[in-house]
């Protein structure tokens, strides 16, 4: 922690969140399920086997960096934080129950990757998750929770860049409903989105 002072409320907390983090992830993966051939099947039933499983792989993939956003700027947001503050708790459950049910999302929208309305039930969750991500994240870098010694800049990085996610969820929401197929390149724009961010601030 920021200040170097143990709080074992926060640090049961972190440690918490990311087992469920953890979790989640590995979950991912799970939800892809290995083809059953029959004994003595050929190169060609195999190869199409896996073909048909491409959809998973890029699901997978997709998520794996979407919820790998969400743990870095959490991460990084615990890392400046200095001491507990009760207001955290429901707000980090409510993040963490989000994150849990990406692997569902995910699973869903893999089966019906073309779909209009899996894509875009997909992409509302991640923005769901992105606004309560937002929220804790600046409670976290909050004066209620910040450790000695960040520098305000430091601190305002923070919820600036869960923002940046959040434009980036957005963006993909917004795609999703024209081209489901085109969507996850929304997530592309979140460094453009922290670009424009800083520079508006400067």
């Amino acid at each position: 922690m920021a200040s170097g002072k143990s709080d074992h409320a926060l640090e049961r907390l972190v440690f918490f969140s990311d087992a469920v983090f953890a979790i989640a992830i590995t979950l991912l993966v799970i939800e892809i399920h290995p083809p059953h051939l029959e004994r003595g099947a050929g190169t060609s039933e195999h190869l199409a086997a896996l073909a048909r499983l491409i959809p998973n792989f890029v699901g997978f993939a997709i998520s794996f960096v979407v919820i790998g956003f969400f743990w870095s700027g959490h991460h990084r947001a615990f890392t400046l934080a200095g001491r507990y503050h009760n207001g955290i708790l429901l707000w980090n459950l409510a993040l963490l129950g989000a994150i849990a049910f990406v692997p569902f999302v995910t699973a869903f929208s893999s089966v019906n990757y073309d779909m209009r309305v899996p894509a875009v039930f997909y992409w509302s969750w991640i923005v769901l998750t992105a606004l309560l991500n937002l929220k804790v994240n600046s409670i976290a870098t909050g004066p209620r929770m910040l450790g000695e010694g960040v520098t305000p800049e430091a601190a305002a990085a923070v919820p600036r860049r869960s923002l940046a996610v959040l434009l980036g969820a957005v963006t993909a929401f917004i795609v999703a409903f024209a081209a489901p197929l085109a969507a996850p390149a929304g997530m592309a724009t979140v460094p453009l989105w922290i670009w424009l961010l800083r520079a508006r601030r400067t």
